[in-house]
């Protein structure tokens, strides 16, 4: 079963039954800033549910456990990288690497898209349970589209190794804020950071 697909267990009232889908936008939100603030193992069920101002036993209704919810969150959290995808994959090969590392630091420089990025990537470093969701994710819905379009025989090694990269440079610039990176102009590191993964997606 899919943790997008709500898990039907007891029964909501029915106040929250007509208010189903602004109830589970408010769980939704109030996920992504609990784990985005607190990382997977620190949040709760009923933390989630406190924030959301619901039962917490209409978050097990609509998700299930703790580790649905959180899919849920990340797959609403994602769906940015889904649309950059298309254009990292679209156009030459020549210009890839750039592509792909001005859309992912696209993503991460936009609040609106950091905070639910930040909630994926802190949760993952923390929990397993966290970490096989957003490595799922990350292979199902990005990399395996880019080594489809390399089409080499090292072609998913080369995909991660790029992802990689662009992961361990977002990692220490917006989470552990490492200076001078934390500071530095984006233009800067794009120019810097992008001929690697060029290099690591299509150099002999």
């Amino acid at each position: 079963m899919s943790a997008a697909t709500p898990r039907r267990r007891g029964r909501p009232s029915r106040t929250d039954s007509a208010d189903a889908p602004a109830a589970r936008d408010r769980i939704l939100d109030a996920a992504r800033e609990e784990f985005s603030e607190r990382g997977y193992d620190k949040t709760s069920v009923r933390g989630i549910a406190k924030a959301a101002g619901v039962d917490s036993a209409l978050v097990h209704h609509y998700f299930g456990t703790k580790e649905q919810v959180f899919e849920a969150a990340v797959e609403v959290a994602f769906s940015p990288v889904l649309v950059v995808r298309e254009a990292v994959v679209e156009g030459p090969l020549d210009g890839v690497g750039e592509r792909m590392t001005r859309a992912i630091f696209g993503l991460w420089e936009n609040p609106a898209t950091r905070t639910p990025l930040l909630a994926i990537v802190r949760s993952a470093v923390n929990n397993e349970a966290a970490a096989a969701v957003f490595r799922r994710l990350v292979s199902s819905q990005l990399l395996y589209r880019i080594a489809r379009k390399l089409d080499l025989p090292d072609a998913e090694l080369r995909a991660e190794l790029a992802a990689a990269q662009l992961v361990g440079t977002a990692m220490l610039r917006y989470v552990i804020k490492v200076e001078p990176l934390a500071s530095a102009d984006p233009e800067q590191i794009i120019a810097r950071v992008a001929p690697v993964v060029q290099a690591h997606l299509t150099r002999p």
